[in-house]
């Protein structure tokens, strides 16, 4: 994405974009300054800018808008929408990137809505390569992430719900009682199996 302006002159490994709502008489100025300032002292972050204006606003969130353009087009070998436990976040970012890497060498894209514990888990080819070369190491990808995300008390299927494609995981991962009830449910509801067929839940037998 060369057409978005980079707000700071040395590319971070990491942002985190904050917008704040404040108890009225609170100055939002003062109030994201002294949560820099107590940030910078205790080693959390390396710099800071505030928005001045609301399109200096609009501008940083463009930023973060569009990160799921800028993935489309580069073209993801694995895409992982998940969810964890805000405590364990750090380790799973560490962790995760040890566990691509024992299958290949890839690119990461991790970002999302750390204030729920939202993760949007993106793996791609390194430069000069397409998610074509590597078809075979998707699901071995794909596997090995979710694995660690249940192990770690995560879910797989977070913003994005588990639709069609995460069946298998839903499967894989989910509470037998949960799913017991569930099928009871549907089976109920749509005996013949004709509603939305095989987008959630497999028929009974």
């Amino acid at each position: 994405m060369p057409d978005q302006r980079q707000p700071f002159e040395a590319m971070p490994e990491w942002f985190v974009l904050i917008d704040v709502g404040l108890a009225r008489g609170l100055d939002p100025a003062a109030t994201l300054e002294a949560l820099f300032e107590d940030a910078m002292q205790t080693g959390l972050v390396s710099d800071g800018l505030i928005a001045q204006s609301q399109a200096q606003r609009q501008e940083f969130w463009a930023i973060r808008e569009m990160i799921p353009e800028g993935n489309r087009r580069i073209g993801s070998v694995s895409s992982h929408d998940v969810s964890l436990p805000l405590g364990v976040i750090p380790q799973f970012i560490e962790k995760a990137a040890e566990v691509v890497a024992e299958i290949g060498a890839f690119r990461i894209n991790c970002f999302g809505h750390l204030g729920d514990g939202n993760l949007h888990y993106n793996v791609f080819p390194m430069p000069g390569q397409t998610r074509g070369d590597h078809t075979a190491e998707r699901d071995r990808v794909k596997q090995a992430l979710h694995d660690l995300v249940h192990s770690m008390g995560g879910s797989v299927a977070a913003e994005h719900g588990v639709g069609r494609l995460k069946v298998d995981d839903l499967e894989r991962y989910g509470d037998p009682a949960q799913l017991l009830a569930m099928r009871a449910i549907k089976s109920a509801l749509d005996p013949n199996g004709i509603m939305n067929p095989g987008a959630v839940l497999r028929s009974m037998t």
